[in-house]
């Protein structure tokens, strides 16, 4: 039976799949709202009654866009004033959840066997081949298990 913290992670993964294709897309020099508004020839008065608020707040808002602190909440509610809808999610810097946990495993792994391998020197000689497997052992298993402490 496979493990239930794998079945979540390929999950997870599948579902995050279709942001690794947009992640590289860049924001406009002057903000998405900004951009959007002007390519809809919608002036910040037309933007303003949809929000409900006035020209200046509108004006705010982009800038605060661009500064990055706009809420959520708040780009939900512009989203659905421009008739869109306002989509995030995370992105994984290796390219999946399942390759960074791996790579996290792997460096707990080689400090903790490189450890283990200093003490067990003084006793006998340890081959550079039982060395990487017991790296590739051990990295099996703290990735099947992600303990906790993989993240200290």
């Amino acid at each position: 039976m496979r493990n239930q913290k794998k079945i979540v992670i390929e999950q997870l993964d599948r579902t995050l799949k279709p942001f690794y294709e947009i992640k590289n897309i860049e924001v406009p020099e002057r903000g998405w709202l900004h951009t959007i508004r002007t390519a809809l020839n919608m002036t910040l008065q037309q933007l303003g009654k949809k929000l409900n608020i006035t020209i200046q707040g509108v004006k705010d808002i982009e800038k605060r866009e661009l500064s990055g602190s706009l809420t959520i909440k708040s780009l939900r509610e512009i989203g659905k004033a421009l008739d869109m809808q306002f989509v995030y999610g995370f992105v994984s810097n290796h390219n999946s959840i399942d390759k960074f946990i791996e790579l996290k495993a792997r460096e707990l792994a080689e400090k903790i066997v490189l450890k283990n391998s200093i003490a067990i020197e003084e006793k006998r000689e340890i081959s550079e081949d039982e060395m990487r497997q017991e790296i590739e052992d051990f990295t099996y298993e703290i990735k099947r298990e992600i303990p906790k402490s993989l993240w200290d």
